[in-house]
């Protein structure tokens, strides 16, 4: 289906056509390989298979063995080549099945990919692309289902990108191929079949830039990845209940859009961060920070966080469902936090 729309960051008189999520990304590589021969993907079963998710499909008919490169199962070894080859004038996009793995390729993607551009003086430059899905909800149990944006998000020199709809993931992926520097975007393996308008051809949404979903008056929530769709089911269930919550999706964590965070936090006076990774340590912390550093004075109610459980990701359904938050955790932790 396409429809006549206003886009914002695309070309005038852009039209959109609908998408699964998993079609958006694979629009944005095809025609960021069509633009920049630069560009060249790299990774396990993206070539014939087209990818564990799909991503990749029909890439390799059109662009060939040479760019669409099929590799061993040896994640170190896959992003040591993507270095050395963003190194050496080309653009890789690395696909890693599972975000789990990503702790095989540490060493390249702490040591090597996010440094080298700052021990060189500027002179050397990685842009370099590691796509890899996470989450839990397909019941892939505890080594298939991590959340581990804050491991990543700590790393300094690394860019790190987590969309949550499908015209989000073509732009911000369009705009990562381009950027100068190690990006991380992680996908959450339940958005791959979520569909949404998505603009046909160039489409880029920068790097660094938040998205209000939906308006409010009552409280915040800012939240990324697939709790943004829990999120706004709870939002439209509040507002049945008298409550005005805004829905702000990150977008991109690194480097994070403080001023639309703290703007909305201004105008509702509360805050409560949602996110999927276990709450110890997690990127949510981040975001109260910021807010208690710099809106203290704005703030009716301290900041409120909700997050995972302190426990690997079960394998039975029913346990899986409870260690994540679910549409009614935030519909109860903002009823408290509105209280």
């Amino acid at each position: 289906m396409r429809t006549e729309v206003a886009v914002p960051n695309s070309k005038p008189g852009s039209t959109t056509r609908e998408m699964f999520y998993n079609e958006a990304l694979g629009d944005a590589l095809r025609l960021e390989m069509q633009r920049d021969a630069r560009v060249i993907v790299i990774g396990e079963d993206i070539a014939e298979h087209g990818g564990a998710f799909q991503v990749t499909a029909g890439l390799l008919d059109t662009f060939g063995p040479t760019r669409i490169r099929q590799t061993p199962i040896s994640e170190i070894g896959i992003v040591g080549a993507a270095v050395g080859a963003a190194l050496t004038g080309l653009r890789p996009v690395v696909e890693l099945m599972y975000v789990d793995f990503a702790g095989l390729a540490m060493d390249q993607i702490v040591n090597q990919a996010a440094q080298n551009r700052f021990m060189f003086g500027g002179q050397a430059r990685v842009p370099m692309v590691l796509r890899t899905q996470g989450g839990s909800g397909r019941g892939n149990a505890a080594q298939h289902s991590k959340s581990l944006e804050a491991w990543f998000a700590h790393v300094a020199g690394l860019k790190l990108v987590m969309p949550s709809t499908p015209a989000d993931a073509k732009g911000l992926l369009t705009a990562a191929i381009r950027d100068e520097n190690p990006v991380i975007f992680l996908e959450h393996k339940l958005l791959y079949r979520t569909k949404g308008q998505v603009p046909e051809g160039e489409h880029v949404v920068p790097l660094g830039t938040a998205d209000v979903k939906r308006a409010g008056t009552d409280l915040t929530i800012v939240t990324w990845s697939r709790e943004l769709l829990f999120s706004l089911e709870a939002a439209a269930k509040l507002a049945d209940a008298g409550v005005s919550a805004e829905v702000v999706d990150v977008r991109t964590l690194v480097p994070l859009d403080r001023e639309t965070i703290l703007g909305s936090v201004r105008k509702t006076h509360r805050l409560l961060v949602v996110h999927e990774a276990i709450k110890r340590g997690g990127y949510g912390a981040e975001i109260a920070a910021i807010v208690a550093e710099e809106a203290f004075d704005d703030l009716d109610a301290p900041p409120k966080r909700l997050a995972g459980l302190e426990t690997p990701i079960p394998y039975a359904q029913h346990l899986e469902l409870s260690v994540v938050p679910q549409v009614e955790d935030i519909i109860r932790a903002a009823k408290e936090l509105v209280a």
